[in-house]
């Protein structure tokens, strides 16, 4: 008799704490709050054109034609390509949005920005792509006869557009400060 009032007591006890019920509230939602330095301007030249480039990045000129911005504390990097145009500003400029074609399967969405610096002979496009895309942006800049550089950015993970999102934005800045501040050096 003892031993069923103490299975009683017992299954008693558990069937009122099992159904206490328990407030749960959901997390609300966030995100990693990174912070950047404000970008500080430096000057590079190559044989073909002059930019501004932020001097948190490191420059590499692989060739007078070909080179790599990188950002190694974001696993990041700008690369930039100069061709000559020419007579073949058709075939280049196809080229040109072709490439930011290409990371449309992956992306979520491509914005284009047509950019124009009439005064210094400066016009292009700006890409930018939102989702799991393996370029975050890319643009190219050309003065329509002469001159025509393409720069994409490239990040060295694996695509998470969540978690790449705050380092993609500010380097989106430094690209638009690249084709914002280009100035082409015609050879005499």
């Amino acid at each position: 008799m003892k031993i069923k009032v103490l299975f009683t007591f017992l299954g008693c006890t558990l069937l009122f704490f099992g159904c206490v019920e328990e407030n749960v509230l959901p997390k609300p939602k966030a995100m990693l709050r990174l912070e950047y330095q404000r970008p500080v301007a430096d000057s590079i030249q190559t044989d073909y054109f002059i930019f501004e480039v932020n001097k948190a990045a490191r420059v590499d000129k692989k060739n007078s034609r070909s080179i790599v911005v990188e950002y190694p504390e974001m696993k990041a990097a700008i690369f930039l390509s100069y061709r000559g145009v020419n007579n073949d500003l058709n075939k280049l400029m196809r080229d040109a949005h072709k490439l930011s074609g290409e990371h449309a399967a992956k992306a979520d969405g491509i914005q284009q920005r047509v950019f124009e610096n009439a005064e210094n002979k400066v016009y292009g496009a700006f890409y930018e792509v939102s989702g799991d895309a393996a370029s975050q942006a890319q643009f190219f800049v050309t003065d329509s006869l002469n001159h025509f550089v393409t720069g994409a950015l490239y990040f060295k993970t694996k695509p998470n557009y969540d978690s790449i999102y705050p380092a993609a934005k500010y380097l989106q800045n430094d690209m638009g400060r690249i084709m914002e501040s280009l100035r082409w050096k015609d050879k005499d």
